[in-house]
């Protein structure tokens, strides 16, 4: 299918970000994006969409076409979008290969640009009556790639172009294209845009991703590491990973995060992706990470790699990093200090934060958890978050913002029950507080719709039946003015 109006509206977004001046030419196309019509396809008039590539070599020369339908002008390969196109990205990529020969896997992405427009060009074509078409625009999303190889043979697609050339960036015939590309650092040639990290535990196993298993992204339903693609405002790609881990598992707190490798792999579009392997070591509970986009973490052994579907050369990545970071030999009880740690013995717990709010009739808020949610799914909870590194108070007040919208005042907020609760004996236990708020402002709202798509006010002593067991348990005791329960422990 094409590509959708979402993803044209991002990139139209992110360019304008870049380029504000430009926001009258294009403000037709964003209007059509308010339409039925699909932009992307030839019909549409007064305008639609078409991709065009400026791709570079090592000697920074960008690649030139001479189309035979312009008259004989030299441009950059580029044309209409296909249904086949998943994202703009891919039509420029198809273009090249059709028009030039040159393959996908001979192209990376720029640093300078990513995966946005270098350009937006808008120019008139005009009327085409053997086409039944009168004069109207083209919005031509020009995006920027490097070529891999030293070099690369061209193969005209000869009914439409009659040659190549390679240009030094002063002479690109586009005026527009030139200045952006003269403006911008190409310096960097074809270097990673996307990073990942490794992250391992002090016990030896290694923290995979399930990723979800949708169409058009890359790597659907396999483990894979986690991590991302580079934006253009990342200063670096420590930071590009820093940026994603946030937006994913805000939760991960990573310690001695270095450089490891670049692995090559392939995109969605079929192009050559460097990604830069950092590692680094983590040793929670992948249930206290926050996760926010695919299925679920794992923490994987050795010999459970080979039973994981998971994305291509993930294996021996990790079989190559083990070998070379063997865990250290646990000390004997006997030796281990409490200094600057917890005693021999201790058992780490992860801090449950959860709302108890009832409106003036009694009723207690409850959130029906989304079906993909990493936990309870299609469960109704209450508005519940981990502890990061502040105090509880703190915590709960951050997540009923970050999830309802709702403002609480900490001097009206009081403990009113703990559970204390393991899921099972492996994992770790937790400590589940739930708080009273006596008085609070604004009107519950969905602000994380990836998490909770529904709040609704339920009569504390008739909670619907797919409630969360341990949340029933604590409402139930806070009711009867009991402080404490627990639950899961033999």
């Amino acid at each position: 299918m094409p590509p959708s109006r979402a993803h044209i509206r991002e990139l139209v977004t992110a360019y304008l970000g870049r380029h504000p001046g430009e926001r009258p030419a294009l403000g037709p196309l964003l209007e059509a994006l308010d339409t039925p019509c699909e932009v992307t396809s030839r019909a549409p008039l007064p305008g639609h969409i078409t991709c065009s590539a400026a791709v570079i070599d090592r000697d920074g020369r960008v690649l030139h076409i001479r189309r035979n339908a312009s008259g004989g002008k030299w441009l950059l390969p580029g044309g209409l979008v296909e249904p086949e196109d998943a994202t703009l990205m891919a039509a420029a990529v198809r273009e090249v290969r059709e028009e030039t020969g040159i393959r996908p896997a001979a192209l990376c992405q720029s640093v300078a640009f990513c995966h946005e427009p270098a350009d937006i060009d808008v120019h008139s074509i005009d009327a085409d009556p053997a086409k039944g078409e009168t004069a109207h625009q083209h919005y031509d999303f020009r995006f920027v790639f490097h070529l891999v190889p030293p070099s690369a043979e061209t193969t005209v697609q000869a009914e439409e172009v009659s040659g190549t050339d390679w240009r030094p960036i002063d002479q690109v015939t586009s005026l527009a294209m030139r200045s952006k590309l003269l403006s911008a650092d190409l310096s960097a040639g074809p270097e990673p845009v996307n990073a990942s990290v490794i992250i391992r535990n002090k016990a030896g196993r290694y923290l995979l991703h399930l990723r979800d298993q949708r169409e058009g992204i890359w790597e659907p339903g396999v483990f894979a590491l986690l991590g991302g693609g580079r934006a253009p405002g990342d200063a670096s790609l420590e930071a590009t990973l820093l940026r994603e881990l946030a937006e994913e598992v805000p939760g991960v707190k990573l310690s001695g995060l270095e450089l490891y490798a670049v692995e090559k792999t392939t995109s969605v579009d079929g192009l050559s992706v460097p990604v830069q392997i950092f590692s680094a070591v983590w040793d929670g509970h992948p249930d206290s990470a926050g996760l926010r986009e695919g299925i679920l973490l794992h923490w994987c052994s050795l010999d459970m790699l080979d039973r994981l579907p998971q994305s291509p050369g993930l294996g021996d990545l990790i079989r190559r990093h083990a070998a070379q970071h063997p865990p250290a030999a646990p000390r004997p009880a006997a030796s281990r200090s409490p200094v600057g740690g917890p005693p021999a013995g201790t058992e780490l717990h992860v801090v449950g934060v959860h709302l108890f709010l009832q409106d003036a009739d009694g009723r207690v808020l409850l959130g029906l958890r989304h079906p993909d949610s990493a936990y309870a799914g299609r469960l109704w909870h209450t508005l519940a978050g981990h502890t990061e590194r502040e105090d509880a108070v703190s915590s709960l007040i951050r997540e009923t913002e970050e999830e309802a919208g709702l403002l609480l005042d900490r001097e009206a907020i009081d403990l009113v029950h703990l559970v204390h609760s393991q899921d099972s004996p492996t994992a770790s236990p937790r400590i589940q507080l739930f708080f009273r708020a006596r008085s609070w402002s604004g009107v519950p709202r969905v602000r994380e719709p990836d998490r909770c798509v529904e709040w609704r006010w339920f009569n504390p002593k008739d909670l619907p039946d797919n409630t969360v067991p341990y949340t029933r348990q604590a409402i139930e005791a806070i009711l009867a003015d009991r402080p404490y329960s627990d639950m899961g422990w033999t």
